[in-house]
């Protein structure tokens, strides 16, 4: 047995030794007619044949539909083979795991008779190449392996089977997820934000009328189509601080059971980066930049022709300091994503691909945007999120307190149609922050803070009507 043992080692030792003779000195060209020699033979005496499927396509990118499919299905039927896995937790229930496939894993399928094998793996290329967009080089697959003789059943019905029943499982089980973009790639979490229409600060009319603009949209897939319109919608959610921007769209991503794009502009290079997130942005999502007008410099600069300024008498001696000037004013721009990129990603032609997606702007200060960004067509529906109402505030009373009614209701009624307070400073005020805290004192505290805020109201009114009369005085004399 050690005799059989050590030949055995000494032949695959030989083998070993021959190849990467073969490798390093038989030129490539020869090497090419070797292996293609070598496959025709193959194909007499070995009887099985292989599909590869990527995880990305060829242009990087975007993920392949297939790919997805085959790794749920795959991971539901099939888990209980493999020796490695994930845990994850389920949908909706964190006590309760799902389990996966781990990468380098071959697990066996049986489909109308035919045996496949499925193997999941990773290659990693020998040498590392930078990429300006941070891809990674790393490439996982999955390799189907069957019989020659199943191939027709496989290639005409397996992968249709295995494509539908991915989807399907992945729409049953699929935790929503809120992203964030880093380079050109999203990362993200899963969404469990507990807004909805019912507990959102608004009046009853203009709830109502949302909520079926979205219904709507969500189900116009085929009006979209038969008016030739790419199948997305655009909101501008504008108002004063502490309105319920970021609120609404928590609550519009609930209603429609959609995931949630939070793109930060500032983190994006160029145009071209913009673009491929845009296309690794999934159908059922909304894309949402917050606070637009901060964003970058899409505030209507288009209509200001920036002032050349003189160089100074020192810079006229010394080229190279104005030139390195100019090298420091580049440097310190963070992003060149421009106003006409941002256009071209709302609605331009890649807008159009994995349709059913909502694009949510939201600013404090509506008048600063150029008008180009946010007219109909891109943005199609605006929504004004202001002061609190009576309206508002009886449903915040409910949230925070299970009133329906109370004695100081109208006092608090007559107070908020005097004054301008936001939502959020409301329902600071009706949040207890003691465990003896009980509806009554919430509201007086309520009561207090809103007195007070009419009577700075009052003496910043006196006070403009004052410096008022003595630029008048002033100019008189």
């Amino acid at each position: 047995m050690g005799e059989t043992l050590g030949t055995l080692g000494s032949a695959m030792a030989a083998i070993m030794f021959l190849w990467a003779m073969f490798q390093q000195y038989v030129p490539s060209d020869f090497r090419r007619h070797i292996e293609k020699y070598y496959q025709r033979l193959l194909k007499y005496f070995y009887p099985y044949h292989e599909i590869t499927i990527n995880e990305y396509s060829r242009d990087r990118f975007t993920r392949n539909e297939v790919y997805t499919a085959i790794e749920t299905y795959l991971s539901t039927n099939n888990a209980v083979q493999a020796k490695r896995l994930k845990a994850e937790t389920a949908k909706n229930n964190v006590q309760s795991l799902v389990l996966t496939i781990d990468d380098q894993q071959e697990v066996e399928d049986e489909f109308e008779g035919a045996k496949l094998w499925c193997a999941s793996s990773i290659i990693n290329p020998g040498t590392q190449t930078s990429h300006r967009y941070g891809q990674s080089d790393e490439k996982r697959l999955y390799r189907l392996t069957f019989h020659k003789k199943h191939r027709g059943l496989i290639e005409k019905k397996y992968l249709h089977h295995v494509l539908n029943e991915g989807k399907a499982i992945n729409s049953r089980t699929r935790q929503r997820k809120l992203y964030t973009n880093y380079e050109s790639m999203w990362s993200s979490v899963v969404f469990d934000h507990p807004a909805t229409f019912e507990t959102l600060g608004m009046e009853a009319e203009k709830k109502r009328e949302i909520i079926e603009d979205l219904t709507s949209f969500s189900e116009a897939k085929e009006f979209y189509a038969r008016i030739g319109k790419a199948w997305k919608r655009g909101y501008l959610l504008y108002g004063p601080p502490g309105t319920g921007k970021s609120t609404m769209i928590a609550a519009m991503a609930n209603q429609l059971n959609y995931d949630v794009y939070d793109l930060e502009l500032t983190a994006v290079r160029d145009n071209t980066e913009l673009r491929r997130l845009l296309i690794q942005v999934r159908s059922k999502s909304i894309i949402v930049i917050e606070d637009i007008d901060c964003s970058l410099d899409l505030t209507g600069q288009r209509k200001k022709k920036e002032k050349v300024k003189e160089p100074t008498e020192e810079e006229e001696k010394d080229p190279n300091k104005k030139q390195g000037k100019g090298e420091d004013a580049e440097q310190g721009k963070t992003s060149r994503v421009t106003l006409s990129g941002l256009l071209n990603f709302i609605d331009g032609l890649w807008s159009a691909s994995n349709g059913e997606r909502l694009v949510v702007f939201t600013t404090n200060y509506i008048e600063k945007l150029d008008p180009a960004l946010i007219r109909r067509g891109r943005m199609d529906k605006h929504i004004e999120l202001s002061y609190c109402s009576f309206e508002s505030f009886k449903v915040l009373a409910w949230n925070y307190l299970w009133l329906k009614a109370h004695r100081l209701f109208d006092k608090i009624e007559i107070l908020l149609g005097e004054i301008k307070v936001t939502p959020a400073d409301v329902a600071e005020h009706l949040m207890p922050k003691t465990i003896e805290s009980d509806s009554e004192t919430s509201l007086k505290s309520l009561i207090q803070a809103l007195e007070m805020a009419k009577k700075e109201a009052a003496l910043k009114t006196k006070e403009e009507e004052d410096n008022e009369e003595s630029k008048s005085a002033i100019e008189d004399e």
